[in-house]
């Protein structure tokens, strides 16, 4: 650039060597919950993506709604990965961490694999901030950066410099400390800060003050980072090679949002959810709640059931019904999903998964529900299961759960999963008129009409909607006549409509595509995974087989039914390995329905899969040593470790 540089916001300081390109780079942000290092990570992310860089990210923060400042349980974090070739996930490993206090380096040091950059808020390791994080001394000061490209910057003081003459209090002031953080990042990597810098105009147009200060402390951070002699180098990740098209970066619960309105538009109906709040699912309920000018309803409940229950309603009265909730709501849901199994009304129910039990970690991802989605109910009560597999997805996946409950007349459960639903990539932006239709009909000749007549290869039941003439019908949680639909307790009757119902799902099966296989067609071993571990094992099994290994992989959005040929392909393997985040549960299915001998590996730590630990379990399953070790006793808050041996 010459003699001098610019950022697009008038900043003009003496140049620096040319940025070194890069092909992909994780940074992580991490700080308090009160930092806004979420904020700060998803600005990073959308400049990124609209830079053309593939991303993905991963947000981790705690669930309390305010945790103790400066405490280990309340740091919260922000990983993204931007590259210029694909990406599958938010990386293993940062090549930069940001640590806005001790606690958050404490957390997040071991994580940094030795020669990458840490960027320190020095400001955040004063004696308070370094006693609650459980440092008996500065880690600043004893060696333990040593080896770490440290670059220690100030935040907190460079930023109430940045605003001296500002009306704002001195709190008001510090809390615009990330953006000065966010101005250092978009210098060290190459990105302009006029998306953000719009950003911030819109959001604080009505809070001046406010706006002007994240705008000065953000071309601060730039400046400082541009003068100062911290950075030996800079870089620059290239865009992304892309198809045309309309793209967006997305989270998983806005593209479920968005493939239920879409389902709307394509089968004709109007569009009605029903839902209590509960992390992760939450954000569903609010995206859906921005289209009530578009027709859909949303209806916030008292609690899971009626929830639940109002949607019921709303597909008995001819809706496309949906709700939304995590592991805990779908126990409560479990009954009314009873009845709507039991009266054949298309619904879906969308479990946002997180880790268990009870409240467990309900701001950590987990797929511990798929057997309590597939069999949480009194009495044999199957309905359909679908996974997503990324965040974009989500779109995908939402759209099929609507085609199948409409056109099969069933309850689908969706399974997505807290890494899924606040998680985001870029994501090309479908044409409506490219969506398949969804065919729906109203019965609606009361000649020859029974409630419980069938098509012949769906099963599905006349869907009726309420005061149509002459197509009066009773409904409810007994058991129905075959037919007619009046109660009945006869005992040959109840068995032949519990296999039908069970029959009418199993049918569903030639309605979805066969299993596909990413790899050879058959080799010494098939990775198995299901919902938001796509992205781990995929970029896994490409690492494996440049390496060598004669892997392959097949991932399974259907869980019930599964594809017709996911026997054939699991008997084409010498080896499987089922990865999921849970003790085992497809593992427990894929063992009981194909009598295969699988090889289990399993994480419950709230986190995604690394791509690393995927690759090593695979190689000792080709060599047939454990993947998994035991389980040690011995560990944190057991004996001899609690009493520090």
């Amino acid at each position: 650039m010459g003699a001098s540089e610019g950022s697009g916001s008038g900043v003009s300081v003496p140049a620096k060597p040319a940025p070194k390109r890069l092909e992909s780079v994780v940074i992580r942000f991490a700080g308090d919950s009160g930092d806004g290092m979420q904020l700060t990570g998803s600005q990073f992310t959308n400049t990124s993506a609209l830079a053309g860089n593939d991303i993905a990210t991963l947000p981790d923060f705690p669930a309390e709604i305010r945790a103790p400042a400066g405490t280990l349980p309340g740091v919260s974090g922000f990983q993204v990965h931007f590259s210029s070739g694909d990406v599958f996930t938010p990386g293993d490993d940062p090549d930069v961490l940001v640590a806005m206090n001790a606690a958050a380096l404490k957390v997040n040091l071991s994580t940094l694999p030795k020669g990458r950059i840490v960027i320190v808020n020095t400001d955040g390791f004063d004696a308070a901030n370094l006693s609650k994080s459980g440092y008996a001394r500065n880690p600043l000061e004893d060696g333990s950066l040593d080896g770490y490209q440290a670059i220690m910057v100030p935040l907190s003081t460079l930023t109430g410099k940045a605003l001296e003459g500002s009306s704002l209090s001195a709190k008001e002031r510090l809390r615009s400390k990330n953006f000065y953080a966010l101005g250092i990042m978009y210098w060290l990597y190459s990105r302009s800060m006029e998306p953000t810098e719009a950003w911030i105009r819109k959001q604080f147009a009505k809070k001046p003050e406010i706006m002007e200060a994240n705008l000065t402390v953000l071309k601060a951070g730039y400046a400082y980072a541009l003068a100062s002699e911290l950075f030996q180098s800079r870089y620059e990740v290239p865009a992304a090679p892309q198809a045309p098209g309309l793209y967006r970066n997305i989270s998983g619960n806005k593209a479920t949002a968005l493939g239920f309105y879409a389902a709307s538009v394509k089968s004709g109906l109007p569009l009605f959810l029903g839902s209590y709040p509960i992390t992760p699912a939450s954000d569903i309920l609010g995206e859906l709640a921005k289209l009530k000018p578009q027709g859909v309803i949303t209806f916030q409940a008292e609690d899971e059931i009626a929830a639940i229950c109002s949607a019921i309603g709303a597909s008995f009265g001819g809706s496309l019904a949906l709700t939304t909730t995590s592991g805990p709501g779908l126990a409560l849901k479990a009954e009314a999903l009873g009845l709507a199994i039991t009266t054949e009304l298309p619904l879906v129910v969308v479990n946002v998964q997180r880790g268990g039990p009870s409240t467990g970690l309900p701001t950590k991802t987990e797929q511990s529900d798929l057997l309590q989605a597939l069999c949480g109910r009194n009495g044999e009560s199957p309905v359909a299961v679908v996974a997503a597999q990324t965040p974009g997805d989500c779109f995908a996946a939402a759209f099929e759960a609507c085609r199948i409950a409409l056109v099969h007349m069933t309850p689908v459960v969706l399974l997505t999963d807290g890494y899924l639903a606040n998680g985001s990539e870029p994501w090309p932006v479908p044409r409506v008129e490219d969506l398949p239709p969804i065919p729906v009909k109203f019965r609606t000749d009361p000649a020859g009409f029974q409630p419980f007549s069938r098509d012949p290869d769906t099963l599905a039941r006349p869907w009726v909607r309420p005061g149509t003439p002459g197509l009066e019908h009773r409904i409810g949680g007994l058991e129905h006549q075959d037919g007619s639909g009046n109660v009945s307790y006869d005992p040959a009757n109840h068995e032949r409509m519990t296999r039908l119902r069970e029959e009418k799902i199993a049918r569903i099966a030639r309605d979805i595509p066969p299993a596909e296989v990413f790899g050879d067609a058959s080799g010494d071993l098939l990775v198995v995974g299901w919902g938001g571990t796509h992205g781990a094992l995929h970029a896994a099994t490409l690492k494996a087989r440049r390496e060598g290994m004669k892997v392959s992989h097949m991932h399974l959005r259907h869980l019930n039914p599964m594809p017709a040929n996911t026997g054939e392909v699991l008997r084409s393997f010498r080896k499987v390995l089922v990865a999921e985040l849970n003790r085992g549960q497809l593992d427990l299915l894929l063992r009981a329905r194909f009598l295969v001998d699988t090889v289990l590996l399993s994480k419950m730590q709230g986190q995604p899969f690394s791509v690393q630990e995927i690759v090593d379990a695979m190689g000792k399953a080709v060599a047939g040593r454990p993947v998994e070790a035991p389980l040690r006793l011995d560990g944190p808050g057991n004996g001899a470790a609690a009493a520090g041996e």
